[in-house]
């Protein structure tokens, strides 16, 4: 029995320390949305538009994440993007989508991290 406790509480912290770092405040001030939106970075919301109304982030562009592949002309490219969505899941995928046509991203992840 004693066995098998060591490896659950090494598993157990290990993901307490994970949890506790995404929690944390962003390590430099690059990685700040904050301040990469009032240094011009695009706030790009890729939410539905019905969930956009409903509320947002002011400021935030609406692009909905299943008409960003087609609207991808619309989001500058002389500056950083913040993107975020309800959850963070939509937000991941257009960070990395924006990523792979070589915009410099920061997925805030949900809009409650704001």
């Amino acid at each position: 029995m004693r066995r098998l406790a060591l490896p659950f509480a090494f598993t157990l912290a290990l993901g307490l320390a994970a949890c506790s770092t995404a929690d944390a405040a962003p390590s430099s001030p690059a990685e700040d949305p904050h301040a990469m939106v009032a240094e011009g970075a695009t706030l790009l919301d890729v939410r539905t538009p019905g969930e956009f109304s409903s509320g947002h982030i002011e400021g935030a562009v609406n692009i909905p994440i299943s008409e960003l592949g087609q609207r991808m002309e619309e989001v500058p490219t002389d500056h950083s993007v913040v993107v975020y969505c309800l959850s963070g899941g939509r937000s991941a995928s257009a960070a990395s989508m924006l990523r792979s046509h070589g915009y410099q991203v920061h997925d805030l992840g949900p809009m409650s991290a704001w």
